[in-house]
Formats: structure tokens, sequence, C-alpha cells
């Protein structure tokens, strides 16, 4: 085999006796959870705003960030859930470049599984405990799930996943919502069937274990736009888009139809700056036919403490390390913005 196996590595089990969620960090989860299970089943009329920086860099700063999203959470409570993004590993086209936390917990060292592991969970944890938030993050590993499973509330499947039978499977026996991508060719119904399958039970093997599942009633859509064959990004959070997957739901059938409109990425051809204009434009367009506005329940949102992203070598507290985000001032203003409009 051409693999070097460096050290074997502590179970999920025992990195949660290292780092335990206290009873209250818990129930804080449990009310996170039933929050957002009650947008995405129709029973709350509130939006959803999955924000925060395209990958975690530090753990000081993206506590700070979160930090800060608390107060504004108090303030639009009547019209907007945050969850917070902590991705934790990022998916790299071509395997190059900087993988997230989980790789390199620091950023300008040497990757670090074993450090890696500990970090990851040392962060959400931290935010749960100081903020009261219980977060989310990108499952790239369906494996790794367990190392964080009692302190997230959402999980996103991305665009390179979405089409993997594993992440189908693993996502039908979550008990938090999980947001499956449209792939980046676009081809909604690679997205509508992973949904199909999360919604569906199934046996399967899981970190040695022959596991049933019973299917994720909250598995849903994710929008987050397309690159063709020539290498040019199309948006698909236009009217005619969601109008488009209002059918595809109807062919069906499909528990609890949603979808959660990726303000960045191929919507916004990383122009980060168009992510607002963006947002408004889905709430506009909600208005316009009411089996769109039942099928919208949420927006994501790429944000930082600084505007922008980091130039190589520049290592900046609290500015985005891979993909520019929006910067704090611009954010907090944009979230007010937007629990106006709804």
């Amino acid at each position: 085999m051409n693999m070097q196996f460096n050290r074997e590595l502590f179970s999920p089990q025992e990195l949660k006796q290292m780092y335990p969620v206290t009873a209250e960090g818990s129930a804080r989860k449990k009310e996170n959870d039933a929050e957002i299970r009650r947008v995405l089943g129709g029973e709350s009329d509130k939006l959803l705003l999955i924000i925060g920086p395209c990958s975690a860099d530090r753990e000081d700063s993206v506590v700070d960030y979160i930090a800060r999203l608390r107060p504004v959470q108090e303030r639009v409570k009547d019209k907007l859930v945050l969850v917070p993004r902590i991705y934790t590993n990022k998916p790299r086209t071509t395997g190059a470049g900087y993988k997230g936390m989980l790789h390199q917990p620091d950023p300008i060292a040497s990757p670090d599984l074993f450090k890696g592991l500990v970090a990851i969970r040392k962060l959400h944890l931290r935010a749960l405990l100081e903020t009261g938030f219980s977060c989310a993050d990108e499952m790239l590993y369906p494996e790794n799930h367990l190392y964080l499973s009692d302190l997230l509330s959402y999980v996103a499947v991305g665009a390179r996943s979405v089409e993997n039978q594993q992440h189908r499977l693993v996502a039908s026996g979550l008990d938090i919502p999980v947001g499956m991508k449209n792939p980046t060719g676009g081809d909604l119904s690679v997205m509508m069937n992973s949904i199909k399958a999360a919604q569906s039970g199934h046996s399967f093997i899981y970190r040695n274990w022959d596991v049933t599942s019973t299917g994720n009633a909250y598995a849903h859509a994710i929008l987050r736009g397309y690159v063709d064959n020539h290498g040019t990004s199309h948006p698909n959070y236009h009217y005619e888009d969601l109008r488009r997957l209002v059918d595809l739901y109807a062919a069906g059938p499909f528990m609890h139809p949603a979808v959660i409109i990726d303000c960045n990425h191929s919507n916004s051809g990383k122009q980060y700056l168009e992510q607002g204009r963006i947002a408004k434009e889905v709430l506009h367009s909600t208005r316009h036919c009411a089996e769109t506005c039942a099928l919208v329940k949420g927006l994501m949102i790429e944000s930082y403490i600084d505007d922008g992203a980091q130039t190589s070598g520049e290592h900046c507290y609290g500015k985005s390390i891979t993909d520019p985000c929006l910067g704090w001032e611009k954010t907090e203003r944009l979230i007010y913005e937007l629990a106006d409009l709804r």
C-alpha cells in the first residue's frame, strides 16, 4: 500500500470523555435543535441564517466572531434563527491547499490530525458553553461525525460529496438536519436523489459496526449555484430556480420540503460583497408565490471579522484563510436588514 500508518487515533468516545459537554450545554443544544427543526418543518415562520467564516482557522478569532452574534440574535430572535458556521474541514477541488482545522490546527504549521481532532472539539465546545450556540459544520468525512455529534445542531453535505453513498447513508442516521448542496455541475436530480436517500432508512457499515438507520426527515436542499464546462459560474437562486425546486419536491414524495440558499460560492461567483443583494432578492422572490415562500427556510452567508480573504503568508486575525467573507460591520447591518424584510 502507498500509505504510511503514523499513529492510531483515539475513538470518539475517548475524545468526548476528555472534553465533555456539560448538562447545561446539552440542554441548550436540545433547545437549539428543536427550534431549527420547527423552522424546517414549517411550524415556525422564522428564517434560518447559517452564518460564519468560510473556514474556522483559529479558536480565538472564531469564538470572538460567534460571541458577537449572541447579542444580535437576541435583537432579531422574533424573525431569525442564527446558526453559526464552524467549518473545521474544507474540501479542496484538486486536494491542494488548506484543508481546515482538523488537518492543521495551526494553519502555518504542518498537518497534525491528532491535535486537529482535539482542536475542533474544543472549538465547538467553547462556542456552545460560552455563547449558547450549537453550530453548523460540514460533514466532509462521515466517519468523523461522532467526534462532534453531541455539539452540532446542523450539518451540510458539500457539492463535491453529495453524490457519495456513505454521506447519504450516514445523513439518514443523524438526529439533526442535514443540508444537501447541489453538485458543482448543477444537476439538481443528484441533490434530490441525495435528499430522498437521506430521508430513507438503510443498513450499512459505519466505523466497523453493522448499523441500521431510520431516515432523516429534515434532510433538505441547499442551492449554491454551479459551474459550467467552461469554468463559468451560474446562479440558481432566482425566482425561476425556486419555482423549479418547488416542482421537483412536488414530484417526491419528500418529508418537510425545504431549501437553504447559499449566497456565496457560485451563486455570487465568489464575489462576497454580492451576498447581501442575493439574500434580499431571495426574500423578495418569496413574496410572489406562496409555495416558494413555504419552501425557502433560510440563507447561508459567509462572514468573519474582517472583509475579504488573506493573501498568502498574511496570517491575519479574523480574516478568512479560504474564500473571502463579509466583515463584521457589513454582517451585523445585513442581519438587521434581513430581519426587517422578514
